[in-house]
């Protein structure tokens, strides 16, 4: 069984890992900063934005395999992770600002709703109630 869902979800996260590293990475570079945020506030956001993405990310895309295998997927799943990856983007411009703005709040937002939806979508699939 091919997961394409997953699949095309676990390669868009990569990617934005890759370019959020890469954001981190310019700034530490820039700065002269090798180890931790040096004290420099951005670096500190844009580290937590990379380090949110990843304490995230992986649940997911597990719940988005899961669901994926037991056949009750489909264009809403795909829909349902893109739209989460769009929302990590407008997370990590949001912490680029240290004081409260839509982008964060809307990947917040967006994050806790995919994840109660699909740990419920799970659960409902797992009960037969769906």
């Amino acid at each position: 069984m091919i997961l394409q869902t997953t699949l095309s979800l676990a390669a868009a996260a990569a990617v934005i890992n890759v370019w959020l590293a890469f954001r981190a990475g310019k700034l530490r570079y820039n700065a002269k900063i090798l180890h931790g945020d040096g004290g420099n506030p951005m670096l500190m956001q844009r580290m937590r934005a990379q380090a949110n993405f990843v304490e995230n990310t992986p649940f997911v895309l597990i719940l988005v395999a899961a669901i994926e295998m037991t056949g009750k997927g489909g264009t809403w799943l795909a829909v349902v992770g893109s739209v989460y990856m769009l929302a990590r983007v407008s997370h990590a411009f949001g912490m680029d600002n240290a004081g409260p703005n839509p982008f964060r709040a809307v990947g917040f937002l967006v994050t806790a709703l995919t994840l109660v939806g699909l740990s419920a979508m799970a659960v409902l699939i797992a009960l037969g109630r769906f």
